[in-house]
């Protein structure tokens, strides 16, 4: 068994084709058969199904994969090393993050890596909190940035900063008259959110049965869907508050703080425990520093230097 054939694996694993995934490895199809045949045979197991279409993983070459994944993981952190330790930032670096958090920050985030670190390869995906951390665990991505705190073993959980949270009313709706409305003021109110789909909720309901937690309300989905349903439908979203600059002049009348008490939710970094390249975090996080409203600078982690 040798790395480059762990890589061959994982290339047929993500393309599901051996072709498309010689082609990726610059390799003839039938050289790159023959080397997953070889190791299938040192391993005495078939890691792939080739009677199907596309090609799948069986059983237990689905096992070997995701092993086959961390293990290049551990090999590419040698180099990050060597980077770091030279003081030179570059290669790959996957981030994902929630939906809420994407607009407010993906933009801004491949604006300062590509000022100040051209040398970073940034690629940035919108993923569920436990896709993830999935992800994180099989190391498919370096960082993930989600509501918080998930309390997850095995991960570094880093928060970043707090936001509280707008109501957006409807102009039909008698709170609308209201510079501010009380968070009891929400209750029995009609209030669009999206979790596990786009639904109308009672929030009396929901107080009631103890699972009023705004940071969740929005994690699959986009906070513009949900202002235009209160545009067309009449009642209330929430909005977390770094969101108000996205918002459309014309539908900021429509924006009321939440008070007493004001609800907030804390945006975390997630790394894996062994993740090592300190120079790349740290970037990430002045980034993010730099993404954010100044209002919320008060709340960003304040080290200096982050030390793994």
């Amino acid at each position: 068994m040798n790395l480059q054939q762990l890589r061959y694996i994982t290339a047929i694993d993500e393309y599901c084709h051996f072709g498309k995934a010689a082609e990726a490895c610059d390799l003839t199809q039938p050289t790159l058969s023959l080397m997953v045949k070889k190791l299938e045979e040192e391993l005495d197991v078939r890691i792939f199904d080739r009677e199907v279409h596309p090609v799948t993983p069986t059983e237990v070459g689905r096992k070997i994969i995701d092993q086959a994944k961390v293990v290049l993981y551990h090999v590419n952190q040698i180099a990050e090393i060597i980077q770091s330790e030279k003081e030179l930032i570059s290669g790959h670096l996957r981030v994902a993050l929630i939906s809420t958090v994407s607009p407010v920050l993906v933009p801004g985030l491949f604006k300062y890596f590509s000022r100040h670190y051209p040398l970073i390869s940034l690629q940035a995906e919108e993923m569920i909190t436990d896709t993830i951390i999935d992800k994180l665990r099989k190391a498919e991505v370096e960082m993930g940035i989600v509501a918080g705190p998930v309390n997850e073993q095995n991960l570094l959980e880093i928060p970043l900063y707090h936001e509280g949270f707008l109501a957006y009313v409807s102009p039909d709706n008698p709170l609308y008259s209201e510079s501010e409305i009380r968070n009891e003021q929400l209750y029995g109110q009609p209030l669009w959110i999206i979790r596990d789909g786009l639904r109308k909720e009672d929030l009396s309901e929901m107080e009631k049965a103890g699972v009023v937690t705004y940071e969740r309300f929005f994690e699959g989905g986009r906070v513009g869907m949900l202002i235009q349903m209160v545009n067309e439908n009449g009642g209330i979203t929430i909005v977390p508050e770094t969101h108000r600059d996205l918002i459309l002049p014309s539908q900021q009348s429509g924006l009321r703080p939440i008070i007493q008490p004001k609800r907030t939710r804390t945006i975390s970094l997630l790394l894996r425990n062994d993740y090592i390249h300190e120079a790349l975090l740290n970037a990430v996080v002045a980034a993010i520093k730099d993404c954010i409203p100044h209002t919320l600078w008060d709340n960003v982690i304040r080290h200096q230097h982050l030390t793994l």
